[in-house]
């Protein structure tokens, strides 16, 4: 015991010397070190916590936005034989052979997964150094979930099959960034917040979430435990065999491996999120995702084809830089005179002003940086910082970067100055190193993820004032046409108009009287000018 305890002191010393010594240097007061009561080292092990917490966005903002098809296009099919005829006939491929494993098109998303989980790691680096120098806050920033299942679902679609060309849905994003950071300029973000019926904002975040467990159940992006159905629209799956065509099951319901495998890392990371374990979205991923790695079972992630052997040869890498190849500087503003551009430019920013400024307000709230007038210290510096950030992002090929709400567990460890998020930078730096990795997580070890992120984020649904139909209606519109939709857009748009009309009544009403009112107050002053006169 006594052993221990001298221990303990040997490295108390060095420890109290080093955050001394940080404390009282140039870079120490410039981030306020012994003005906010920290230290050196325990902003490191903020940082640490933080990204432990958030490093899951690497492998799913990757997966997601994969599911888009990001730049591919027929033109990456493969020809491949004729059935129809003995002879050795060589046709074109059609738009089919976006939807049925081409291999051609399945090389192209591969590389096109590669540059975006580089994409996702670069974009966080860049927005937590510029969080935490320019704005010297805590908080570290990362694409964001929400935005980019609305970029892949509703604006791309998948493999490419909705109405808005992925270059052109990259160029709407840069756009979103430019609106917002001339809005945090401008000083109208916080204001633009607070216009939006309250229940409207929180029942986006619960909408979104259902959005986001919705795509965690199915099969592109998921574990598979839903799919398409010809009588009821969606049914249950987790099937051992699918059309590769329309995802209708062929037989085998709840046999599919891959699904018990993901609902395995569910578990686990349920079973951490229930016991406060820090990091607790990661372990169920990585579990999964190390048994996954293992050739010759059924639940592997290299099968033995072309492309599952290509993947294997490039996972045994494990340390490897890659350079973006396909989606950097893919901008494009050829499509801007459609209408559903301009409908998803209004989305992106709309979600954008809920998600971002939302969380940072309610963060520094419970870091106590918040004054008297709902304020804090650094709050113009930081909302210019996560705009910029989206722009940067945009130019990556990846989608709207946001302030994430897991920078909570960097705050629990004590983290108060920029030096966390700097930390946080640095190691998803080191991340970008180990592109192999993570470019080879399945669908079915992020889907766990995608439904717990959404069990999150209804928590919220408790604020909203079931009571009271005007503000019940408008939210549970908003809640559940965005998943039954498949659009976050819709479920908006649905919400805000039934709110309106729903307090048309008040609205009139309150005109009526402030016109009443205004031509009392004319008359009275009017009879007693004459009075005076008199």
């Amino acid at each position: 015991m006594g052993g221990g305890q001298g221990r303990m002191r040997l490295w108390r010393r060095p420890k109290e010397t080093v955050n001394r010594a940080f404390a009282d240097s140039a870079v120490g007061r410039y981030f306020k070190v012994d003005a906010r009561d920290t230290s050196f080292t325990r902003e490191l092990r903020a940082g640490a916590a933080t990204f432990l917490t958030m490093i899951y966005i690497v492998s799913v903002n990757a997966a997601i936005l994969t599911a888009s098809g990001g730049p591919c296009t027929v033109r990456d099919c493969a020809p491949l034989p004729s059935t129809n005829s003995s002879a050795s006939v060589v046709l074109p491929p059609g738009p089919e052979c976006k939807f049925d494993g081409n291999p051609g098109y399945q090389r192209c998303l591969a590389r096109v997964q590669k540059d975006l989980v580089v994409a996702t790691a670069a974009a966080a680096v860049v927005g937590s150094f510029a969080m935490g120098t320019v704005a010297n806050l805590p908080l570290a920033l990362a694409p964001g979930m929400g935005s980019n299942a609305y970029f892949t679902y509703n604006m791309v679609g998948f493999h490419g099959s909705g109405r808005v060309p992925y270059e052109t849905a990259l160029a709407v994003v840069m756009v979103e960034g430019c609106l917002f950071l001339a809005l945090s300029l401008l000083g109208l973000r916080s204001r633009l917040a607070r216009l939006i019926p309250r229940s409207i904002r929180l029942a986006s975040a619960v909408g979104i979430g259902l959005f986001l467990a919705f795509t965690g159940l199915q099969s592109q992006v998921g574990v598979g435990l839903v799919g398409p159905s010809s009588s009821t629209l969606v049914t249950l799956t987790a099937c051992a065999r699918t059309d590769p065509a329309t995802g209708q099951c062929l037989g085998g319901t709840l046999q599919s491996p891959t699904f018990w495998l993901g609902a395995v890392g569910f578990l686990i990371t349920a079973m951490c999120l229930a016991r406060n374990v820090k990091g607790a979205m990661i372990y169920g991923i990585i579990f999964v995702t190390l048994v996954s790695w293992i050739r010759g079972t059924s639940v592997s992630v290299f099968p033995n084809t072309e492309q599952g052997n290509a993947n294997f040869d490039y996972f045994k890498k494990v340390f490897d830089f890659h350079l973006i190849d396909t989606t950097a500087w893919r901008i494009s503003f050829a499509g801007f005179g459609r209408s559903e551009v301009w409908l998803a430019l209004a989305t992106l920013l709309y979600v954008d002003i809920l998600d971002t400024t939302g969380s940072m307000y309610s963060m520094a709230e419970y870091a106590g940086f918040t004054d008297d007038a709902g304020g804090f210290e650094g709050e113009y510096r930081a909302f210019a910082v996560d705009a910029s950030s989206t722009i940067v992002g945009s130019l990556l090929g990846t989608t709207t970067v946001t302030t994430y709400i897991e920078s909570t567990a960097g705050l629990r460890e004590g983290g108060r100055t920029g030096v966390t998020a700097i930390t946080v930078a640095a190691l998803f730096l080191i991340s970008l190193f180990f592109a192999p990795l993570f470019t080879n997580v399945p669908a079915w070890a992020v889907g766990p993820s995608l439904v717990l992120v959404g069990a999150m984020m209804i928590a919220v649904a408790r604020e909203v004032d079931w009571a009271e139909a005007k503000e019940a209606v408008p939210a549970f519109l908003t809640m559940i046409l965005m998943p039954l939709t498949y659009s976050i857009a819709y479920g908006i748009i649905a919400g805000i108009g039934t709110h309106i009309v729903l307090h048309l009544f008040d609205y009139i009403t309150a005109v009526y009287r402030w016109a009443g009112n205004t031509k009392k107050k004319t008359d009275s002053d009017g009879n007693g000018a004459a009075n005076a006169s008199v």
